[in-house]
């Protein structure tokens, strides 16, 4: 089955869906589509994830991750993407010491509070908000913080200053290589555990959307970049060297007539960061529930205040279409507040979006996730309920990237 998929002159005029001087629609496969949708496995998806906790919380400026960088780039390799590191440093002024929450072996107990004032998000106890009551939010330091002995050795090693790597590999387009789409996910994390949700489940989602674009008889019109940064959780650095080092390269040909093309004009950047936890609010006693909420969905937010928010919208609500028609399990939102996460860097250059669990300022900032920067981050903690969301996530952005990228499959 063909069908014809049309975008807002905003869109088209951006070039996310076509140049210029091409027609304002585009004919996909449906089957096409719905075929490496199906290639997306729960089980291999998860694999992924678990492989990424043998590095604990992957926090940069230590041997365990550069130890993870090394792993992502062999099993790209190994999908047949050829990779490329970013090399860049990462050396800040000491900051002073901030008083931080206090931290005990009762934050692994979902079931008690997670610590901090519990109050009505907004305006404090007894006031109205839409979104319920909110608890205190942190990062853990303390390493006797986590209960699990072997998590404790594996975070042990303390950061320091210096050269920084990341990884990221190209799937090359067989018509307009001169163009890509950016799939992004940070890979680092902190907070005494194994970053399961904050960014392993991410930067699995990346892996396994570069394992299905790489697979014999896939091939893509446009050029697609599967990017893993690194510095996150220090504030976008890994991004941020990646902007400054490579938005000038956009579109040369180098060698001259070489049909190569080292930095594609970019096209849009799709971030994807914390995709499993949508249990809900925390109630009166700051307690949040330990099951996925049946209204658990998957945000695809865009930034108001952007150079580009029209472009970044209808990218966005392209998204939610695709979400509409290939997911197998949740639903899929937009919203207008994208922060805190990589594509705030692209957001000004190239039409950005966010993928996530929930609204990352409203929601994630209010206490939603006891398991953000704490040592409940850990395998245990998720089940197929959560594992299935980021799934969904993946299928959102293989669907809508497909279209976008004019994917086909050779016999």
């Amino acid at each position: 089955m063909k069908k014809t998929i049309t975008l807002g002159t905003a869109l088209i005029s951006a070039s996310i869906l076509l140049t210029p001087a091409q027609s304002m629609a585009q004919t996909v496969d449906e089957d096409t589509i719905r075929e490496l949708v199906s290639r997306l496995e729960l089980e291999s998806y998860k694999a992924t994830i678990k492989g990424l906790t043998q590095f604990g919380d992957r926090r940069q400026g230590t041997s365990r991750n550069r130890a993870a960088v090394d792993w992502i780039e062999q099993q790209l390799e190994s999908y047949g993407c050829a990779t490329e590191r970013l090399e860049y440093v990462f050396d800040p002024e000491p900051q002073p010491s901030r008083p931080r929450p206090p931290q005990s072996n009762e934050v692994i107990d979902l079931t008690t509070p997670t610590g901090g004032r519990v109050g009505r998000n907004g305006s404090g106890p007894g006031g109205s908000s839409i979104y319920g009551y909110r608890v205190g939010t942190g990062v853990n330091r303390d390493l006797m913080a986590q209960p699990d002995e072997r998590i404790r050795e594996l975070n042990r090693e303390e950061p320091v200053n210096g050269a920084r790597s990341q990884v990221y590999c190209t799937k090359v387009g067989t018509s307009r290589p001169h163009e890509m789409y950016i799939i992004g996910a940070h890979m680092d994390g902190h907070g005494v555990n194994e970053a399961v949700n904050d960014n392993g489940s991410g930067t699995a989602l990346v892996m396994e959307l570069a394992r299905i674009f790489n697979a014999p008889g896939v091939e893509t019109e446009v050029s697609i970049r599967f990017a893993l940064w690194n510095n996150e959780e220090t504030g976008l650095n890994g991004a941020r060297a990646y902007h400054e080092q490579r938005v000038d390269l956009q579109g040369i040909e180098n060698p001259p007539g070489s049909g190569r093309y080292p930095e594609p004009t970019w096209l849009g950047m799709i971030q994807h960061d914390m995709m499993l936890w949508d249990h809900g609010a925390p109630s009166a006693d700051g307690i949040v529930s330990r099951d996925q909420r049946r209204e658990a969905d998957v945000n695809i937010e865009f930034q108001s205040e952007s150079d580009l928010v029209d472009e970044s919208a209808d990218l966005a609500f392209f998204f939610k279409a695709s979400a509409d028609a290939y997911t197998t399990d949740y639903p899929a939102t937009v919203g207008p507040h994208m922060t805190n996460t990589d594509s705030s860097v692209f957001m000004n250059t190239v039409p950005s979006i966010s993928l996530r669990e929930n609204e990352r300022g409203a929601h994630t900032g209010a206490g939603w996730n006891p398991t953000w920067h704490t040592p409940l981050d850990v395998w245990t903690t998720f089940t197929d309920d959560d594992f299935r969301l980021g799934l969904n996530a993946a299928q959102v952005t293989l669907s809508a990237i497909a279209q976008l990228a004019g994917a086909s499959l050779q016999d």
